[in-house]
């Protein structure tokens, strides 16, 4: 592992409060109970600072120079500047020497007195030197300005909300509900939810509180308001006007080494530091590279004893013995996920219904019982083109005679049965999705292949015959990357910007931070995704294989069998539940009809007939849509409305 004289900050929570102009109020109390719900961010340490007009809480996980030089908040000597801060900045060491040669003295090893003089000396013009991921709030005593940032990629999370004078944030939803904002659903926001089964940023299933988008920063102080993005991916490998390209056996050889690269900055670590072992291409590159540096590196997989259809543990057993990993599974039954079933729901902070978050939960939990940081591999298939969606969107744009023949036969495919826990019918599920969708402007292709549901039945469900004019332009703006433009990487940015954020990044974090536990990952190195979307996107697919280029440039690290099978979701089994132990939850409890009359927020009759859909004999995805609207009920529950 390498050696680093310095020691990062680690993750943790943060909270505030922030009058424009200074006010007397006293938000103290409000704060104390804001950072006690992001004690799972923050176990080890709680830290206050109070000015007038600026009240600023963090809770802190340590994980590195656990020592109270580095808790938070932190002030400069002066006492004018104070910085809370969650996340790792990996050149940090870089800055601080930049920083000593200009005279600044240092008192501490971490990278949060390091971030906080960047500030100092660059403002948020500094963000753009900053390599890592992150969510902070830097306040200036004097001038009385405050600045919120978010990383680059939204590895981080970041809520805030700003009425009239004051402006609240926050590392997660329910640390913002205690700060007393008021909590009213945000319709178009539900709509959205409907069809994705998460809410994608700037919004939020409340009205007013908004998400901070990936490479955003927000300066504030009573002579101005800035929202301004400081990043964002450029995608210039398909254009004409792309500078000179590598070979495709140089890009190869870069690929492997900007990757290495980036898994060594992740590799520091004073606590013991595992790596996430599905068995699929991702995980298994990352264990292949961190294994060069970790002697006895630890790895971890889940597998599901009764679900085969789900299992991927002995193609994570191939790579352990390959790298020599110290490798531990867990075997886990139905009834394990639905024990953690209450947990997962509670600590979710909005409507988030990707199914999948009840596996990462179990792992996460599990993992931190032996280590506190994990590298996983997420991130890939959106920069590579690993999903299904992808090569079906090639196929479309192919124009292939196979294409046009299935966009004719969709009528029939619509008749035959469709589920995702079948594989004959999962294939099936998959053919009628892509021939109802091959024939469709690229804009409306990639929104079908996005969601589980349609916007008409989205609206069904709202009892409208179309969605709301906001949601509608919301759509709009999420698919802008797609507006116009032919080039198939536009498809790769938009899950850039849409899903990976919104949906796996939001999920990882959510579990990972619910059970303490760190989770890096390599593949959003900022300059490693910059330099990828260089590159035409013939590099990453072709006719026949997706994540071509990152398969040949790491085919030597990986066993056959992993390199050469097919991508595996990571699934749970819902409609098996929904047809065994979790059916009276429907019938009886949180979809029970008398129940969605009295609540006036759905149409009776539309759930009544997804509730019929997910008992028939052709299921196809109403087990996610009613996964979608048992989270919400759930959240509901738990959120009185004013």
């Amino acid at each position: 592992m390498p050696g680093c004289f310095s020691f990062f900050q680690t993750m943790c929570g943060i909270a505030g409060i922030f009058q424009l102009q200074a006010q007397p109020a006293d938000y103290r109390n409000q704060l104390a109970i804001a950072v006690d719900r992001l004690q799972k961010r923050g176990p080890d340490s709680r830290g206050f600072f109070h000015s007038p007009g600026v009240w600023l809480g963090h809770s802190r996980l340590g994980i590195l120079d656990p020592s109270e030089a580095a808790n938070q908040p932190f002030r400069d000597p002066s006492g004018r500047y104070c910085l809370v801060y969650n996340g790792e900045i990996y050149n940090f060491g870089q800055l601080r020497h930049q920083l000593q040669n200009k005279g600044v003295a240092f008192n501490s090893g971490s990278d949060t007195e390091v971030l906080l003089h960047w500030l100092i000396e660059k403002g948020a013009g500094g963000l753009q030197q900053l390599q890592g991921f992150f969510a902070f709030a830097f306040y200036d005593q004097k001038t009385h300005q405050l600045i919120l940032a978010r990383d680059r990629l939204g590895i981080k999370p970041l809520y805030w909300h700003l009425e009239g004078n004051t402006l609240m944030f926050a590392s997660e939803m329910k640390a913002m509900a205690a700060l007393g904002i008021p909590r009213k659903i945000d319709q178009a926001s539900l709509e959205l939810y409907l069809q994705l089964n998460y809410i994608p940023a700037p919004w939020t299933i409340f009205r007013g509180i908004h998400k901070m988008l990936p490479g955003q920063y927000l300066q504030i102080s009573a002579n101005e308001t800035e929202l301004r993005q400081y990043y964002k991916i450029q995608a210039g490998g398909d254009s004409p006007a792309a500078e000179a390209i590598p070979s495709y056996e140089k890009a190869c050889g870069m690929l492997a080494g900007k990757l290495e690269q980036s898994v060594v900055k992740r590799l520091v670590a004073d606590v013991p530091l595992g790596a996430f072992l599905s068995g699929g291409i991702d995980s298994s590159i990352i264990t292949a590279l961190a294994a060069r540096h970790v002697k006895g590196l630890n790895t971890y997989s889940i597998g599901f004893s009764d679900e085969p259809m789900f299992d991927e543990t002995r193609y994570a057993r191939l790579v352990s013995k390959m790298h020599g990993t110290h490798h531990t599974e867990f075997h886990l039954r139905t009834d394990d996920l639905l024990q953690c079933l209450p947990e997962v729901m509670d600590y979710t902070d909005e409507p988030f219904a990707d199914s999948s978050a009840l596996a990462v939960y179990i792992l996460s939990r599990e993992t931190r019982k032996k280590v506190s940081v994990a590298l996983s591999g997420d991130g890939a298939d959106e920069m590579f083109a690993g999903y299904n969606k992808h090569m079906a969107e090639y196929r479309a744009r192919s124009k292939s005679l196979g294409a046009v023949f299935l966009g004719k036969m969709h009528p029939l495919l619509r008749q035959l049965p469709q589920s995702r826990h079948n594989p004959l019918s999962n294939k099936i599920r998959q053919l009628e999705r892509f021939a109802a969708s091959v024939n469709l402007p690229a804009e409306s292709r990639y929104w079908n292949w996005a969601c589980i549901a349609s916007g008409k039945e989205a609206a069904n469900l709202m009892g409208s015959h179309s969605l709301s004019e906001q949601a509608m332009t919301r759509q709009n703006r999420l698919l802008e990357p797609l507006a116009g433009n032919s080039h198939f990487e536009n498809v790769l940015l938009t899950d850039m910007q849409l899903v990976l954020p919104n949906d796996m990044l939001t999920k990882v974090d959510m579990m990972s931070m619910a059970n303490s536990l760190e989770v890096r990952v390599p593949f959003l190195d900022h300059e490693l995704v910059d330099w990828v979307f260089t590159l035409p996107s013939h590099y990453r697919i072709d006719k026949r294989r997706r994540k071509k280029i990152l398969k040949d440039a790491f085919s030597r690290e990986l066993p056959p069998e992993v390199l050469q099978r097919g991508k595996q979701g990571f699934e749970v089994p819902l409609l098996k539940w929904f047809r065994g132990e979790l059916k009276s939850m429907i019938t009886h409890d949180m979809l029970q009809d008398e129940l969605i009359r009295e609540q006036k927020i759905f149409n009776p009759l539309a759930v009544s007939l997804l509730k019929k859909k997910l008992f028939s004999s052709n299921p196809g995805d109403s087990a996610a849509r009613v996964w979608g609207l048992l989270v919400f009920q759930h959240w509901f529950r738990k959120n009185t409305m004013d």
